[in-house]
């Protein structure tokens, strides 16, 4: 996620030993967007994309976007359920994520964004989704562009991971695999190759010293797992400690609601 690697390269960016470390927090407020779907039920629904900075922890600096992704039935606050949704409508919501994603990411050259897709919509479409995302990327921005995948992971095999991934990662293309916080989930993914791994710590306690304890275990199983791991809302307070425990990035936030 790094800038100026020619390439989606590593997400972490090698800190200047000259520069003054910025003051770990949650960056600057983020712009959002949102647009509307139908479903082939015809229940319409709105799509909220949300640009979070994502911090590198050695350096203590905002290095890219994450597009944070919220889908609700129209005139309702609920979250929707993904469960709900046919294969069809996934795809057409993840296709639609890219287009307006990357508008609101504005990427410049060497700039990183990470927009969410889910894992039906790879592996029902792996060529057709593939050439989509390198068209809109290359067609309006310079950057390079990870692929966050959320759902189906936990019950795949590693080499079905691998087979659906050769079809995304490129010189300029990467994937981050969302996966649930749990420790024999991690495990089971050991040798995948995945760019990085994203946890969202909004279902992991770690305000107490106590909680920290599993926490920064799940922290260290998973870092075994891949060279990079993204913690999705985490607490500003424990950015040092998760440091330590192996994270290599971090979004900073409240806790609230998982989104998709």
């Amino acid at each position: 996620m790094g800038r100026g690697d020619g390439g989606y390269g590593r997400l972490r960016e090698e800190a200047d030993p000259g520069a003054t470390p910025q003051r770990r927090a949650f960056g600057t407020p983020y712009e959002s967007i949102t647009f509307s779907t139908a479903t082939r039920s015809r229940c319409e629904l709105t799509v909220t994309l949300a640009s979070q900075p994502v911090f590198d922890l050695a350096s203590s600096t905002p290095i890219s976007q994450r597009l944070k992704r919220t889908i609700r039935r129209c005139g309702e606050r609920s979250i929707f359920e993904r469960k709900t949704l046919e294969l069809d409508d996934l795809h057409q919501i993840d296709v639609l994520t890219i287009e307006h994603g990357m508008r609101l990411l504005r990427l410049g050259p060497g700039d990183t964004g990470i927009v969410p897709a889910f894992w039906r919509t790879l592996t029902a479409g792996r060529g057709p989704y593939a050439l989509q995302c390198a068209a809109v990327q290359h067609s309006s921005e310079p950057g390079s562009l990870l692929i966050e995948v959320f759902g189906g992971l936990e019950h795949t095999p590693v080499d079905i991971i691998d087979e659906a991934l050769a079809h995304f990662q490129t010189r300029t293309r990467g994937v981050v695999l969302h996966i649930a916080p749990d420790i024999d989930t991690a495990r089971r993914l050991n040798g995948v190759r995945a760019h990085c791994l994203a946890i969202d710590f909004a279902g992991v306690a770690h305000e107490g010293a106590r909680d920290w304890l599993s926490a920064a275990e799940l922290v260290a199983v998973a870092r075994q797992i891949c060279s990079q791991l993204l913690l999705v809302n985490l607490r500003p307070d424990r950015a040092l400690a998760a440091q330590a425990a192996g994270a290599t990035h971090a979004v900073f936030s409240v806790l609230e609601p998982r989104t998709l």
